[in-house]
């Protein structure tokens, strides 16, 4: 498989990390570059809340300016916004293309990413995310005025449709690529499907004959067989990884060695919590110990999954207060897994 450009960036094996919001922060993303993704994308972040934030008066405190920030470990890295006004969406591109944000740090992302899949109720009641893709004349809009606005390369993902009756990705795709998008990955689910089981690679397969631009490929990639198998029926040129990551950032080093026809050793059960317990250490690290242990606790009960004793390890995490008692209950659980 040939190396994908995205920008300036080579991505060798083109297996990128999904954004998922609440979840794929900084501490996941660089557990999995360092694990051989090629790319990561941010968590969503809203163009009005942005825009509105750098308006505010200048000692207020930033909520979404960190989301759009890259840093070394992370990157290369896409920034991915959401909204359904092509001024926000405009401006917001801008402030980030040039790091003109207050509370802006780091290398610059190597594209921006615009969310027209996100099925959340929330999103799409205000006519954002998957709800795009029920007016294609204002997604073109969008990437119109971003793709003119900012020098990097914009990107778009989407989804297979709304819902069953209007499954309308190679159409929607078609002309997303005309309003000058440089790449679209299509999760090969509606909106309606939400994420239930039942990811469609035809409609990935079908997006890719559409378009000239470079198809990621997304959903149901749980393992390093899933990413072989759909790179071989659609024919995309890489791959985005969602929830198969959560509790498994090893996974990008199996897909990686598969791909390059390596041999590939699975982590023992205390590789496993010793990256999770890496994991917890660097989200506390940055958030502080009330928070970060409060927000560690479903990617550890994540790693946990498939060991003997999971399921109490899990309900105890659930109340883990720190990275002390993190570590105990690990400790604990290696034990059983070992009886």
């Amino acid at each position: 498989m040939a190396p994908l450009t995205i920008g300036a960036a080579t991505l060798k094996n083109a297996l990128l990390l999904a954004p998922m919001a609440g979840v794929s922060d900084v501490s996941l993303r660089t557990l999995c570059r360092r694990m051989g993704a090629d790319m990561t994308v941010s968590e969503m972040v809203s163009a009005k809340a942005l825009c509105y934030e750098q308006s505010s008066r200048q000692n207020a405190p930033l909520h979404t300016a960190p989301l759009a920030n890259v840093s070394e470990s992370d990157a290369p890295m896409a920034v991915q916004l959401f909204g359904n006004d092509p001024a926000f969406m405009r401006e917001a591109a801008i402030l980030i293309a040039t790091g003109g944000y207050r509370g802006a740090t780091g290398p610059r992302p190597v594209a921006i990413d615009i969310n027209m899949g996100c099925p959340v109720h929330k999103v799409v009641s205000n006519g954002e995310g998957s709800a795009l893709m029920k007016n294609p004349l204002r997604a073109a809009a969008i990437v119109s005025a971003i793709k003119g606005a900012v020098d990097l390369p914009v990107t778009v993902k989407i989804r297979a449709g709304w819902d069953d009756a209007h499954r309308n990705a190679v159409e929607f795709a078609k002309r997303m690529e005309a309003a000058g998008a440089d790449l679209i990955c299509v999760h090969g689910r509606t909106r309606q499907q939400m994420y239930a089981p039942g990811s469609d690679n035809g409609i990935i397969a079908d997006v890719k004959a559409a378009v000239s631009v470079p198809v990621i490929g997304n959903g149901d990639l749980f393992t390093a067989d899933a990413v072989l198998h759909m790179l071989k029926v659609t024919g995309c040129d890489g791959v985005m990884i969602a929830r198969g990551a959560l509790g498994n950032p090893f996974l990008f080093a199996e897909a990686a060695a598969l791909l390059e026809g390596r041999p590939y050793t699975p982590p023992t059960a205390a590789e496993r919590l010793a990256m999770a317990l890496e994991h917890a250490a660097d989200i506390i690290a940055r958030k502080g110990e009330r928070i970060g242990a409060a927000e560690a606790r479903k990617h550890m009960a994540w790693y946990c999954k498939g060991l003997r004793g999971a399921a109490t390890a899990r309900g105890a995490l659930m109340r883990a207060a720190s990275l002390a008692e993190i570590k105990t209950i690990f400790d604990r659980l290696l034990v059983e897994e070992t009886l």
